[in-house]
């Protein structure tokens, strides 16, 4: 059974009028199946879909994000993945089924695979915790990606979580230090990391993974530092103004491109991924595999100033880059001629103000 959202129903009452159109079975008995109504029919759906989906909100966005039937990590991994290896556990507490882990072949090549699962029906949503991590799922990802560091394995991971999971068992446990240590090793790491933000990317439970050399969204997917709801609660004191805060978060794929947050949107086919999940998959493996192509050539060092170069460059005009200095390390700024001339005002100013002084004192003198 399809789930429909708010506004999708009048593409609703289409396709329920297609699926009767295609039963033989009439009010009065067997009828023949009108061919022509079915075709014409189908084709105002997708002009609605396209219509619909063209203009979509930062809300409805969102809901798309959350849509029930939208694929989630666990089948990206069976269809783009050859010979997934499953791992589990911490080696400290216990395993995190919010986290699917293990390595498995792209391109045949070996690969680390992490993903987000929240679940495809109520069962499995409840033993995937709706795919909000804990501290151990946290540590188990940080284990195997040193562990792949280590072997020279890159990293993709595929992001879908409303965000870490705040009980107070998981704040017992380390929560907030578990975030940042996985922050801390995904940027610190020498192979390439790939993110891909399949669904939601909640607060720190999502960009404690997605701190990678390439973040890649779908089209309709949403990355923010929280959710609408929570936002509108804080600002508002009003949930029901949560259009207002995702509009003002600038959380959909589209504007965070544009804010240089992320590297790459991926299509998703008409009327959102759910509706052909086969045809998204095949994108996002095409995606992946030519990401990490682009990396071949790249030294240790080179994949590990990439990545920061990219985050600090966040913000700023052109970022840093490698100095050429050999008795120089790390990273230098890069600014344009304009950013430059303003900060070398502004760290003089005094002495520009005084020559400015001199100056008009200068043609009072001649005046007068």
């Amino acid at each position: 059974m399809k789930n429909y959202l708010e506004f999708e129903k009048e593409i609703k009452a289409l396709e329920e009028e297609v699926d009767n159109l295609k039963s033989p079975f009439g009010s009065e008995g067997i009828s023949e199946v009108d061919t022509k109504k079915i075709k014409n029919t189908q084709e105002e759906i997708n002009e609605k879909l396209r219509q619909t989906y063209l203009n979509l909100n930062s809300w409805q966005k969102t809901l798309v994000a959350r849509h029930e039937d939208r694929p989630r990590a666990n089948f990206y991994i069976k269809k783009i993945f050859n010979q997934f290896t499953l791992l589990s556990g911490d080696r400290h507490f216990g395993d995190d089924k919010s986290v699917i882990a293990g390595f498995g072949l792209i391109d045949k090549k070996s690969v680390l695979v992490i993903g987000q699962e929240k679940g495809e029906d109520l069962n499995t949503r409840i033993e995937r915790n709706f795919g909000m991590m804990r501290p151990e799922g946290y540590r188990k990802c940080i284990r195997l990606m040193r562990l792949a560091d280590q072997f020279q394995i890159p990293v993709v991971s595929f992001i879908d979580t409303p965000g870490a999971y705040p009980g107070i068992g998981a704040e017992q446990r380390g929560q907030a230090s578990a975030i940042a240590n996985s922050i801390e090793t995904s940027m610190s790491l020498t192979v390439p990391n790939i993110s891909i933000i399949i669904g939601e990317g909640g607060s720190g439970g999502a960009i404690a993974l997605a701190s990678s050399n390439k973040v890649i969204m779908l089209e309709n997917s949403i990355y923010s530092v929280i959710s609408p709801e929570g936002c509108a609660s804080i600002l508002w004191r009003d949930p029901s103004k949560s259009l207002q805060a995702a509009e003002a978060m600038k959380m959909t794929a589209q504007d965070l491109l544009n804010l240089g947050i992320i590297d790459e949107i991926i299509s998703e086919p008409l009327g959102g991924a759910h509706r052909n999940p086969e045809a998204i998959a095949d994108d996002i493996k095409n995606s992946i595999i030519e990401n990490l192509r682009s990396f071949e050539n790249f030294s240790k060092e080179e994949v590990y100033d990439h990545r920061k170069a990219k985050f600090l460059k966040i913000g700023r005009d052109q970022g840093f880059s490698k100095s050429s200095s050999l008795d120089e390390t790390g990273l230098s700024y890069t600014g344009s001629s304009i950013q430059k001339i303003k900060a070398h005002i502004v760290k003089n100013k005094l002495l520009y103000i005084g020559v400015g002084f001199v100056f008009i004192a200068g043609l009072v003198s001649i005046i007068y």
